[in-house]
């Protein structure tokens, strides 16, 4: 029997599931490899029942919380899809700010009518099987993951830095280049190809970390390139400031 499977949002732009309907020539495979339920970027809800749950967005409301668990109680499987849900993305750069000081800038005289509490990664509240991590995902990546499910084999998830990547490409790095770029790709976990250094730009770091990343080291190779260490901090947590391990970088 085909899987049920459900794509779902919460706090995001839905960048990661718009990916998936710009697979193009692959997208009628896809669908005839599985009974699509509910997915809101592209059709009605037909079932409340699924196997697979692709999960897009950061929990960033206690309203969230509550529907997300009632999600991985009926799914066999729940994917991370994109940074949002993965590491919290830039969503999460507001937790390092005082929560009721940030509903009275955005919203005024009407904050008390907004529910909402730190931002954070799908798996700080359910048990996460799977990641898509980038923002937003690649296709290639998806394709991989989603062939990966249907054979019933553990994806792909590579725990390196994005420099393996970038080598394997033969790129330049940016910092012999001397060009006044600042790449995250050190502490970066790959997985993406190294997409952005291919094509001219540096690593961002919206995949999050890889494990047992140096940050003290990153931290100081940005300053002596010249970035201040408080710019070089905030880098560090743009994408990725709901993760543990940001909270070791001062």
């Amino acid at each position: 029997m085909k899987p049920k499977v459900g794509f779902f949002s919460f706090t995001s732009c839905e960048g990661c599931q718009l990916q998936v309907l710009n697979m193009e020539e692959q997208l009628l495979d896809i669908a005839g490899a599985i009974d699509l339920v509910t997915f809101r970027e592209a059709m009605d809800p037909i079932d409340s029942d699924y196997d697979i749950a692709f999960v897009e967005g950061s929990i960033s409301r206690e309203s969230e919380i509550t529907v997300l668990r009632e999600m991985r109680r009926k799914a066999d499987v729940v994917v991370a899809l994109g940074a949002c849900a993965a590491s919290g993305c830039v969503n999460a750069i507001k937790n390092r700010f005082d929560s009721e000081e940030n509903l009275r800038e955005v919203y005024g005289d009407a904050a008390r009518y907004y529910d909402t509490i730190d931002a954070r990664p799908i798996d700080q509240v359910v048990n996460v099987d799977f990641y898509l991590r980038t923002c937003p995902i690649t296709r290639e990546e998806f394709a991989r993951l989603f062939t990966s499910l249907l054979l019933a084999r553990r994806p792909y998830d590579p725990n390196f830095a994005v420099c393996v990547e970038c080598r394997m490409e033969e790129n330049v790095c940016v910092y012999d280049m001397d060009a006044g770029e600042f790449c995250m790709g050190p502490v970066t976990r790959a997985g993406c190809g190294a997409l952005c250094p291919t094509y001219g730009s540096s690593c961002i770091g919206c995949r999050g970390f890889m494990d047992q990343a140096n940050f003290d080291s990153m931290v100081q190779v940005m300053q002596d390139h010249g970035m201040a260490r408080e710019d070089a901090v905030n880098r560090l947590k743009m994408f990725n400031a709901a993760l543990p391990e940001a909270e070791e970088v001062k």
